[in-house]
């Protein structure tokens, strides 16, 4: 049964995609992206994959959603017409399409036990882990313990992106100028009942949802992307009710940028202090007398620096785009 909805779910996929590269309207394409995201997310968790399908469904579906239409209205509504001559592109894409079909040829069958890392890798972490972190949630521990290094690379390649987007359309715009209040009436959906109703009712929810995913990633899928994403996802839903300046009053610009930095440099200055107690870099053995519990406070602060950095991050750039509309 659940290779039939997995068929069926592809299918999907494949028919979604299509319509994407087919579609010339510039929002249909937007929306059928959300589509597309929330269908991949589906896949994740058939695969048990359920902390990526939780930034697939909050970042892919919601937040990118959002800020394509944000772009969309800096553009036109429609793409230009492509020429209709273009044998290089169709060769490129065609053999593209070959060599990522040969190499699936050699991959290991889906669910294989004897597949290199059933055999290898993943017996060591589930044998491990209990011993030297004591966490349920394996996939927590090989993020933000042994490969820190990796999950600190994507923190800053995170910041990284932010900087650069701010960068390209972060001018100052004639709001900035007059202050929030000054555009606080009419903005939003705030003359529209049902949907801030229903988005009053949902945001405390959310927002409780996405600090439970922050905080209880340890122990069930989660941990601080996922949580920054689900944050950022509740506040940008609140500015789409009650108008971005309302937004900024809750978080600051100024605020908004401490978050950016403060959350790679708490991750950052974890390891620090590891280095200062005697231990190796991101080794949060050494924070305590306990190793093990040393590992589980580690772990909590790395994770909160994420959740810190993700959630500035893609809050200023939603308020980079709705700025830019007012020109």
């Amino acid at each position: 049964m659940v290779s039939l909805f997995s068929i069926f779910i592809l299918t999907l996929l494949l028919i979604t995609a299509l319509a994407i590269v087919q579609s010339r309207n510039l929002f249909v394409a937007v929306m059928l992206s959300g589509i597309f995201s929330l269908l991949i997310a589906t896949i994740f968790f058939l695969l048990d994959a359920a902390d990526v399908a939780l930034t697939e469904a909050a970042v892919g579906a919601g937040i990118s959603t959002v800020l394509f239409l944000g772009a969309l209205a800096l553009t036109a509504e429609r793409e230009q017409e492509p020429p209709t001559n273009r044998p290089v592109a169709l060769v490129v894409v065609v053999m593209t399409a070959l060599v990522l079909i040969y190499g699936t040829l050699g991959t290991p069958r889906l669910g294989d036990p004897n597949a290199p890392v059933q055999t290898h890798v993943s017996p060591w972490y589930l044998e491990q882990t209990p011993h030297y972190i004591d966490i349920p949630n394996v996939v927590t521990a090989v993020l933000g313990s042994y490969r820190g290094y990796d999950t600190l690379g994507e923190v800053f390649v995170v910041l990284t992106a932010g900087i650069g987007v701010l960068f390209l359309l972060g001018k100052s715009s004639p709001r900035g100028s007059r202050g929030p209040e000054s555009s606080a009436e009419g903005a939003g959906l705030r003359h529209y009942l049902i949907p801030r109703l229903v988005g009053r009712l949902l945001i405390p929810f959310i927002l409780l949802f996405g600090l439970y995913v922050q905080f209880h990633g340890e122990y069930s899928p989660g941990g601080g992307f996922q949580a920054g994403a689900i944050i950022a996802a509740a506040i940008i839903l609140y500015a789409l009710l009650e108008g971005e300046a309302h937004a900024l009053l809750v978080l600051p610009r100024w605020l908004l940028t401490g978050m950016i930095a403060g959350g790679a440099l708490l991750y950052g200055g974890v390891g620090v202090v590891c280095l200062l107690l005697g231990g190796n870099f991101l080794d949060y053995s050494v924070l305590t007398s306990d190793p093990v519990t040393g590992q589980q406070i580690g772990l909590l602060l790395i994770e909160a620096g994420v959740g810190i950095t993700v959630t500035g991050v893609l809050l200023s750039v939603f308020h980079a785009f709705a700025a830019r509309g007012e020109y």
